[in-house]
């Protein structure tokens, strides 16, 4: 059995880090910036809340210095399929910076658009091909997050669930020590680690 990844730095500590540790999904959603909220009408509470788990997984993770060309290189969020965010998530990351990088947004249809993204969010429209395409991103960098069922104990590196009125996450560490990533202890406390290194591939 491999030992957990122990995690050598710590997370940013912008503005939007008021959050803590997210105890609760309702901290999250009053910490949402205004123009997200006003968001509301087009896309759903859920995935404001879900587009704030993205932009503060950024923040808990650390990729590979030579996943960036350059020292202004930016963080890329990947949404592949069919878009449930509406402008929340865009409202969120503007104007903002992680690990002292701007955050940019790339859409696409096509995996092979988005596998060069930090962090890549598969769409349930996916859901069918979700194994090619973590095929086509074995040992790549890239932290990878879905809300499509059973997607970390598949090999992706987060799955998003509803557990009652919260947003809760499963973390594979397998799949994250595969893509050469770094996660904070922060994030392994909140979330539910699965896989062959906990001896639970069964349901939740």
């Amino acid at each position: 059995m491999n030992a957990p990844v122990k995690p050598v730095f710590r997370p940013a500590s912008g503005a939007r880090l008021r959050i803590g540790l997210w105890l609760a999904v309702h901290l999250l959603v009053l910490l949402l910036p205004s123009a997200a909220l006003r968001a509301e009408t087009t896309a759903s509470k859920e995935y404001q809340v879900k587009a704030a788990f993205l932009f503060n997984f950024l923040q808990f993770v650390e990729w590979p210095a030579a996943t960036f060309p350059a020292a202004d290189s930016p963080l890329s969020i990947g949404i592949l399929g069919d878009d449930p965010f509406g402008p929340a998530l865009d409202a969120i990351v503007r104007d903002e910076s992680v690990h002292g990088r701007r955050l940019v947004i790339l859409r696409s249809l096509r995996p092979e658009d988005l596998q060069a993204c930090h962090l890549l969010f598969i769409c349930k429209s996916e859901q069918r091909r979700v194994d090619g395409i973590l095929s086509r991103l074995t040992d790549r960098p890239v932290f990878t997050v879905s809300e499509i069922n059973g997607f970390a104990r598949q090999g992706g590196i987060v799955a998003l669930y509803a557990d009652g009125r919260k947003i809760r996450f499963e973390i594979n560490m397998s799949a994250a020590r595969r893509a050469d990533l770094k996660l904070s202890s922060q994030l392994l406390e909140l979330g539910r680690i699965v896989g062959a290194e906990t001896g639970s591939e069964g349901g939740r």
